[in-house]
């Protein structure tokens, strides 16, 4: 099998399906944010998404100790790669030989852990040149370039073949499709009885409607943050069984409330803190098996 490993800005980069996907494509070729820089060059690991675990308070030590925000930084760092491997270990079983896909990959740190994790191969899909280089970059050299790859691609029209895929995720860039387009299209490359996983954050319906801080989140990212049910009606809608449902609100919140005092706030952590707190906003992981 061939393997290519060419970046993806020096690859053929198919056009943005509508604006709105070109918007979003330019928002993260352009993001360049401390928050995931920085916590990504705590060991090379670089993630797009929060944290989940009670805080190491220990391992801060005093705060004013001149070292004490780089622990800051560690700590936060240390609780986003707890979220991956949370997510990883309702995957389901995973050998050398399957291949997994994550769509809405980012700077590809979720599948540098899925293959160290499994050993098997993991294609990553992102509307973002600049992310897809970046990770294709980082996998060169890490020299796993051959099992894990990253590409230019619409994550709703992927050329991951019928039934092909042992298992999938999207670690909080569901808010950036119609989830009915997106389900459909895992469950179109999903093998039957693969497994299909999202961390996400989405409005309470128990709420009535998106709140003001919900509001905030979607201008912040220019995002559109759906309900939880509206999770559930999409996957059962495209043959996805969801089989575990964990309320990870109480556990992202120790995140929040850290990077709040941190050097990395972006302005938007309120928005986080209040909605979680208030019952508007919920973070959530969904697994679910394709029948």
């Amino acid at each position: 099998m061939t393997t290519e490993t060419t970046s993806a800005t020096t690859a053929k980069i198919p056009a943005p399906a509508t604006p709105y996907q070109e918007d979003i494509a330019r928002y993260w070729n352009n993001e360049a944010r401390p928050v995931n820089l920085r916590l990504g060059d705590v060991d090379g690991l670089y993630h797009h998404h929060y944290g989940i675990g009670a805080v190491d308070h220990a391992a801060l030590g005093d705060p004013a100790h001149s070292e004490y925000e780089e622990k800051v930084i560690a700590e936060l760092h240390r609780l986003e790669s707890a979220q991956a491997e949370f997510l990883m270990d309702h995957l389901g079983p995973v050998g050398p030989d399957d291949t997994l896909v994550d769509a809405g990959c980012g700077r590809g740190g979720s599948m540098v852990m899925a293959h160290r994790r499994f050993g098997c191969r993991v294609e990553g899909v992102t509307l973002s040149a600049a992310q897809a280089d970046f990770g294709n970059r980082r996998a060169r050299e890490l020299r796993i370039d051959g099992h894990v790859r990253s590409r230019v691609c619409n994550m709703l029209d992927t050329p991951f073949g019928k039934g092909s895929i042992t298992a999938s995720w999207n670690n909080e860039s569901t808010m950036y499709v119609d989830l009915h387009d997106l389900f459909a299209e895992h469950s179109r490359y999903l093998k039957v009885g693969g497994r299909y996983v999202t961390i996400t954050g989405c409005w309470n319906p128990r709420y009535g409607q998106p709140s003001k801080w919900v509001s905030q989140i979607n201008a912040h990212f220019e995002c559109n943050i759906h309900s939880r049910r509206e999770y559930l009606r999409a996957m059962a809608d495209n043959r996805l069984v969801p089989h575990t449902i964990v309320d990870l609100t109480p556990d992202t919140l120790p995140y929040w409330e850290l990077r709040a005092t941190s050097s990395l706030v972006t302005g938007i952590e309120k928005a986080f803190i209040e909605s979680y707190r208030d019952g508007s906003f919920q973070y959530v992981l969904i697994a679910a098996d394709r029948v």
